[in-house]
Order: structure tokens, then sequence, then C-alpha cells
């Protein structure tokens, strides 16, 4: 009977544990956002727009940096690094690619660099 409670004992810590460091994982190192995103995406550069009202935009992430890969022709967008702004929601940083906010099921991108502008209004 001792032997039981041990192990039953043993059993109820080790699951105390796992669960409590769960809780301690930030959304952004568990690829959250990594996935394919659907809607409305748009790509703007010396006057020629490419739009499309069911395009989509697939996240994917290497290291600490995001790569968005979009549809349609439009060209992507590489080596985006996010803070966090608010729960679980991320918006980009860095020279000349600021204007994306994502979280889990939402994308929402206007980025303008070297005379192009992107746009995209995506949900997963």
């Amino acid at each position: 009977m001792k032997k039981a409670i041990r192990i039953f004992s043993l059993l109820l810590i080790a699951t105390t544990i796992m669960i409590a460091c769960k809780k301690d994982k930030d959304p952004a190192s568990t690829d959250l956002f990594v996935g394919t995103y659907k809607g409305s995406v748009s790509y703007t550069k010396d006057g020629n727009t490419i739009t499309s009202s069911d395009g989509k935009v697939t996240v994917s992430k290497v290291g600490d940096t995001y790569s968005f890969f979009f549809g349609n022709n439009i060209p992507d967008i590489t080596g985006v690094k996010f803070e966090k702004s608010g729960d679980n929601s991320y918006v980009s940083i860095g020279n000349g690619l600021t204007g994306i906010k994502i979280d889990a099921s939402t994308l929402k991108m206007l980025v303008s660099k070297e005379g192009a502008t992107w746009t995209a209004d995506c949900t997963r």
C-alpha cells in the first residue's frame, strides 16, 4: 500500500510540474503563427497592382525571423522580426518591415518598402 501511495504521489507531482511549465511558454516560441492565412491581399509597385480577394499568405519561421509567402505572383517578404503587443498578438519591428500585426487567427499587413506596398487582411 505504501508503494502505491508513493507512486501515486510521484505521478501527481510530475503532472503538476508539466502543467505549470506549459503555462509559462511564450506563444511566439511555439510557432503559433506559422501556417496559411486566407483573405484579401494586394501588391503595388510602379503603378502596377495585383489584387486578390481570395489570396493566401503562408507564414514560416526560421530562427527568430518570419517569412511571408504570397500566391498570385506577389513577391515574398522575408526576415521579419516581431515584438509582443498585448495578449498573444505581435507586431513587426525593423527597418522597412513595420506594419504587420499577427496572432493565431488573424494577419493584418500594410508594408511599404522600396517603392512597393503589400497589404493583407487574412484569417485562418
